[in-house]
């Protein structure tokens, strides 16, 4: 079927036909972008919420990746990205392959319509000029006709009337001559034109007319074929990311295969394991008789040895401090805690009755200062908790990890270790780069000089060094922890700073004891005899050894001092002993006497004097 053939009179409907097929194709391609758009919107929305989710860097959701829930959730959350991307792929290959393409078919649609229809226009004006023609020609031979008819009527009148001259005769005659030689052209006339006329009109209607509506007819099936192009290449772009997609969610599905809750348990426990041992059994108080269980179990006037038959006879009080010796007790419960005390008034010790003033302060009976602390706070955690009350004067993070759990201190020192050896790895993998370099220079001198590397090499060697001995630092303090060496020693502490880490300490101690669910005490309560000696030994170690200093000058007293605290040492009026640590504003000059006795004495009491090569010769009045 032609449309030139079947709708050669439908020339204006054919015009409407063909323009709201290129609006339905300008509807559609509309759609395409709307669906463009919602597609990279859906994208940059999935990547929003992948990014969202991701885990902060320098932060506990970093750590959490440990766990393969957490590690699934970080794979879902990568593959959605890589979802979104494939939405990406669509939202890009619908705008190149459809929208794209049909906005430049729907202008070359519009242009080859616009031809065609001013082509059968052209066509109709052509017929439509002859059919006037034509009337025209018919009109005048029509009125021709009429002329002569009417010309020929008067002269047969006029020769019929006698009255009439000949002369009017001949020329009424000669006037229906004329007129009918008129009417005999127009009929010439209008016949010619009728017979180009109907060749015009079958050329129009059976040859111009057909083949201008086939070319309109051509486009629009043009114009149906690309519509279904599309859709189909529409379809096709969905189609070429399902396998991706498919992909995506199968990962998505092995993920979430993945988590195994046995290893995440595991980790937990890895994670907050202390390594110490469950808590005994509290035991029972008789507070019948508080004075004399305090004089009879809790002394600390008994010996060691006292002590010790004492804990393996039976539960006594003394299991409360393990690890604590009675002289550190001792001055825990009945150091007065004062600033140095200010020198005598007079100058010499003649001058008062009694002698100098003592530094020490009057003390309560011992007695009464047990019993008013263990009344009120009966037990406490020993070595963990003092060490925290420690690490909490020195600051919260100690070098050592000294404050954490012996587990999560072993971790914390192995991943330390590693960090170090990491980074001597790659000042290493600088060094070989250097030497390299240096042996291209001097292989080939005019790339430049080999001494110029030197400072660098010697930069490096030194950075490695250090790292060294810090790793072997931490390796010591990790074959502490692991039991493969001793525990190392603290340097001693001023008595300043030793009240208040003991203040701490005790404080910490009491704290612990209360936050606990049952009050009690809360390790190491089931240990044998023997790990509760080495224990005492150790912290015994973290507060007697010492290392031993270099003289910086001598000092003479100028008035005797008793020395009955804790870190303090005895001396006479008038004896001299060696400074090892000045005055640094608290109070106290470490002194030492006979290389194997060192304290702190008031720095009032002293006259002191020091080496000009150390620093300028000065003098504490």
């Amino acid at each position: 079927m032609s449309w030139g053939t079947e709708l050669w009179d439908q020339f204006d409907n054919l015009e409407k036909h063909t323009q709201w097929g290129i609006e339905f194709v300008e509807r559609y391609n509309k759609f395409v972008k709307d669906r463009t758009e919602i597609e990279i919107s859906y994208a940059k929305q999935l990547r929003n919420l992948s990014k969202k989710y991701q885990p902060k860097k320098n932060s506990r959701e970093e750590e959490e990746q440990r766990y393969t829930s957490c590690q699934a959730f970080l794979a879902i959350l990568n593959e959605i990205n890589d979802y979104a991307g494939q939405h990406e792929v669509i939202a890009e290959n619908m705008s190149g392959l459809i929208f794209a393409e049909l906005s430049r078919y729907i202008q070359e649609l519009k242009q080859e319509r616009k031809l065609h229809f001013q082509e059968g226009r052209r066509a109709q004006q052509h017929i439509e000029s002859c059919w006037k023609q034509l009337e025209n020609s018919k009109r005048r031979f029509e009125r021709d006709c009429k002329e002569a008819e009417r010309a020929q009527q008067h002269f047969e009148k006029m020769d019929n009337d006698l009255n009439v001259t000949k002369a009017d005769v001949e020329k009424a005659r000669q006037q229906a001559h004329t007129r009918h030689h008129m009417a005999s052209e127009s009929k010439t006339e209008y016949s010619n034109v009728l017979q180009n006329f109907n060749k015009e009109q079958h050329e129009h209607y059976y040859t111009n007319i057909p083949n201008i509506f086939q070319r309109i007819q051509d486009l629009d099936e043009r114009r149906i074929v690309k519509i279904g192009e599309s859709m189909k290449t529409f379809s096709e772009v969905d189609r070429q990311v399902i396998p991706i997609i498919g992909k995506c969610l199968d990962e998505i599905t092995k993920a979430a295969e993945s988590i195994d809750e046995k290893h995440d348990t595991q980790l937990v426990i890895e994670a907050f394991k202390s390594g110490f041992e469950q808590p005994g059994d509290v035991e029972f108080e008789d507070f019948s008789q508080p004075m004399k269980r305090t004089v009879s179990e809790s002394s600390l006037s008994n010996s060691r040895s006292d002590g010790k038959q004492e804990s393996k006879g039976g539960k006594s009080k003394g299991k409360l401090w393990p690890f604590i010796k009675k002289n550190k007790l001792m001055s825990l419960l009945t150091s007065p805690h004062q600033p140095p005390p200010p020198p005598p008034s007079c100058s010499s010790p003649s001058a008062v009755p009694n002698g100098p003033q003592s530094p020490k302060q009057q003390k309560e009976p011992l007695s009464h200062r047990l019993n008013e602390f263990m009344t009120s706070k009966p037990k406490i955690h020993c070595f963990r908790s003092l060490k925290r009350g420690l690490s909490l004067k020195l600051g919260s993070g100690p070098e050592d990890f000294s404050n954490l759990p012996p587990e999560q201190r072993r971790k914390k020192l192995q991943q330390k270790i590693d960090e170090i050896n990491k980074e001597i790895q790659k000042e290493s993998d600088q060094k070989d780069g250097l030497m390299k370099m240096k042996d291209a220079y001097i292989k080939n001198p005019q790339l430049g000089r080999p001494e110029t590397v030197d400072p660098k090499l010697a930069e490096i060697e030194q950075t490695i060094e250090k790292l060294r001995q810090e790793s072997q630092k931490f390796e010591a303090w990790l074959a502490e922890v692991e039991g493969r060496l001793p525990v190392r020693t603290d340097q001693p502490r001023r008595p300043s700073e030793m009240h208040e880490l003991q203040s701490t300490a005790v404080n910490n101690c009491a704290q612990d004891r209360e936050s606990s669910p049952d009050g009690s005490y809360t390790e190491e309560q089931n240990q044998d005899p023997e790990l509760k000696v080495a224990a005492q030994c150790e912290f015994d170690d973290e507060f007697d050894d010492e290392e031993v200093l270099a003289a910086i000058g001598t000092c003479k007293a100028m008035y005797p001092f008793e020395g009955q605290n804790e870190g303090t040492i005895a001396m006479a009026e008038g004896e001299t002993l060696s400074v090892i640590e000045e005055d640094k504003g608290d109070g106290w000059t470490r002194v030492r006497r006979n290389e194997d006795e060192e304290g702190y004495v008031p720095t009032s009491y002293v006259e002191v004097y020091l080496d000009r090569n150390t620093k300028g010769a000065m003098t504490y009045i």
